[in-house]
């Protein structure tokens, strides 16, 4: 199972890759993670936390939001946003001493703390950063209590030694989420600025403390599950369901029917390669399911199951413009299905008053 992948012509893979393949995040990681590193002594086994995220992945286990929602910039910017997480001092606050800011006498405080380190840094450039915001939400229905005391342990491992912050939890959404503020000078002297590779960890420390606190939580990429669309943003979907059409709708649509127009409706280099990667997890996940289900316990038989009826189950290989090229065939088929329908119709009546004009 830890078989190298090699590519044939095109870039396919002429081989099944390893597991951790399947679930390998398309940014380099700052150090392997702990389900991408095989057994020595039993290389083409999957390790305990290997198959504990298989089990997961096969099981449809929620997946985590990590997600930086801007960073501030000047000291009434900070104001602003502290005051939006604690709607102006009505919910508390908690530092990453444990201090809880109640009410807008605490609020202040920090704000003034904050604002009199920022006049007092010198290299800080103008443009600058003061705080990285960052949210962490889990899907509707998961214990509010739980998911605030894995926000704590997460920033407290990820900030806490550098860095101050700030977070409260917003309870009036259906999805239980924490609002967290880090101020971006760390006491090294060195700024807060995150990668992708960094999110995808920080997604990864956050659904680990979910798992600790009995939590079953998950933070692979998309094209784990099979999907190859990344999620619209919140601003597009609040347009939509006010049924208006964004402009990234407007002019994805347009794209798609200048290039049917122009006869460039086949595929891209692009999408040929989305293509050839989830043909890849594919047979990586089926792969592994024949082998657990060789010599072994009853427990892989069952994994291999539910591990073939996951792959069955994954949603088809298409993107955005797949998409919008099947809406535009659809409508035209619908025109000309319409076009002769009126054709034939007024075709009859033709024959009907010529039958009695003879």
């Amino acid at each position: 199972m830890n078989r190298k992948g090699g590519r044939g012509p095109g870039g396919l893979f002429t081989e099944v890759p390893p597991i951790s393949y399947v679930w390998r995040t398309p940014v380099r990681r700052p150090k392997p993670a702990d389900w991408d590193i095989p057994d020595e002594k039993a290389p083409k086994r999957l390790t305990p936390s290997m198959r504990a995220k298989l089990q997961r992945i096969v099981k449809r286990a929620p997946e985590v939001m990590v997600k930086i929602t801007g960073r501030t910039k000047s000291v009434d910017h900070l104001k602003s946003h502290l005051d939006y997480i604690t709607r102006n001092g009505e919910l508390t606050g908690e530092t990453e001493q444990g201090a809880l800011l109640a009410g807008r006498v605490g609020l202040k405080d920090l704000q003034q703390r904050w604002a009199d380190d920022a006049a007092l840094d010198n290299s800080r450039r103008r443009d600058g950063s003061l705080s990285v915001n960052v949210i962490l939400s889990m899907p509707a229905g998961t214990d509010e209590v739980v998911v605030k005391d894995a926000a704590r342990a997460f920033a407290i491992e990820t900030f806490g030694g550098n860095h101050d912050f700030v977070f409260v939890q917003h309870l009036e959404d259906k999805h239980p989420h924490v609002h967290l503020t880090v101020r971006s000078l760390g006491y090294n002297g060195r700024r807060l600025n995150p990668r992708k590779a960094d999110l995808q960890v920080w997604r990864e420390r956050f659904a680990g403390e979910l798992r600790l606190r009995g939590i079953d939580a998950e933070a692979t990429p998309r094209r784990t599950r099979g999907r190859v669309r990344k999620a619209d943003r919140g601003a597009v979907l609040a347009l939509r369901r006010r049924g208006v059409l964004p402009l990234v709708d407007r002019r994805a649509r347009e794209e798609a029917l200048r290039e049917a127009r122009e006869g460039k409706s086949g595929a891209r280099s692009w999408e040929e390669k989305i293509q050839s990667r989830q043909q890849a997890i594919r047979r990586t996940y089926l792969r592994v399911a024949e082998e657990l289900e060789g010599a072994g316990p009853a427990s892989d038989k069952v994994l291999a199951r539910e591990l073939r009826e996951f792959v069955r189950e994954m949603p088809a290989i298409e993107t955005r413009r797949h998409v919008l090229m099947s809406e535009l065939a659809e409508f035209v088929k619908n025109r000309q299905r319409d076009a002769d329908r009126k054709e034939n119709f007024e075709g009859r009546n033709n024959s009907r008053e010529g039958d009695q004009e003879r």
